[in-house]
């Protein structure tokens, strides 16, 4: 079966009872340098079955399955998207200190809530009309907030998050609007890693966006740590291969 459909049919088979889809995304969780962004992309049944999705939603993909241009290519049919109201989409970015002062994973979430909240408050696509004073206790103990919008999160659902939400494994790999938040979250962050190489140079940050390659290990190596690096990942990764008495220039 084509992608387009694999990716379309996932989504419309999530959006069944709801009004809107919104895809989540992130990337820069495993870099050892640079900040953490997240994408999200909100659908409704219109968009999935109109024009764009029918033609052009196969080329959609994780976005670490496409090349630099093709990606680029899609951020702007995005935009053109976002500009003709078929689709809303947006990011949010945690910086390194709140990385370090987080964790990447509260860093992650802190990312993710800000890119909802672009597109809505927490709770905002609830509709809580709730049973009025002389509803019977039956009505009143039964009552549910309808939920106008389904928010999917690539990879496993996450505790203590404002929004709720459906973790989906691999999910960027198998639906179309969480594929398009990779997309915006991969743009947005590759296109942040190349200004910090004109601010920090030496270290490749335009090549290898912030991640472990033995070129950017060998750069830390021989400059030093710079603002941009998260503590903790590089302490992790260099310690097998750096004297202890180097960590604390590392470190510095």
């Amino acid at each position: 079966m084509p992608k387009r459909r694999q990716l379309r049919g996932f989504d419309l088979r999530q959006i069944e009872g709801v009004a809107e889809l919104i895809g989540v995304d992130e990337a820069g969780r495993g870099a050892l340098a640079g900040p953490v962004v997240a994408g999200a992309v909100l659908v409704n049944k219109g968009f999935l079955e109109g024009r764009w999705a029918l033609a052009k939603a196969g080329r959609v993909n994780d976005s670490k399955q496409l090349t630099a241009g093709e990606r680029d290519e899609l951020w702007s049919e995005f935009e053109a998207l976002v500009a003709q109201g078929q689709i809303h989409a947006q990011f949010g970015v945690a910086d390194v200190d709140e990385i370090e002062r987080l964790n990447i994973l509260g860093a992650t979430k802190l990312a993710m809530r800000r890119a909802l909240e672009g597109i809505y408050a927490p709770g905002a696509f609830e509709q809580k009309t709730e049973p009025d004073l002389f509803a019977s206790p039956e009505m009143i103990a039964n009552f549910k907030p309808t939920v106008s919008c389904r928010v999917l999160i690539d990879g496993l659902p996450l505790r203590h998050f404002p929004y709720p939400h459906q973790g989906i494994v691999n999910g960027d790999a198998r639906s179309l609007c969480i594929a398009m938040a990779s997309i915006i979250a991969k743009v947005t962050r590759d296109r942040m890693m190349g200004e910090l190489e004109v601010q920090y140079p030496g270290y490749g940050f335009g090549q290898h966006k912030g991640y472990g390659t033995e070129e950017h290990r060998e750069a830390v190596l021989r400059l030093g740590r710079c603002p941009q690096h998260r503590d903790l990942f590089l302490r992790k990764l260099l310690a097998e291969r750096v004297d202890p008495a180097q960590m604390d220039f590392l470190g510095g």
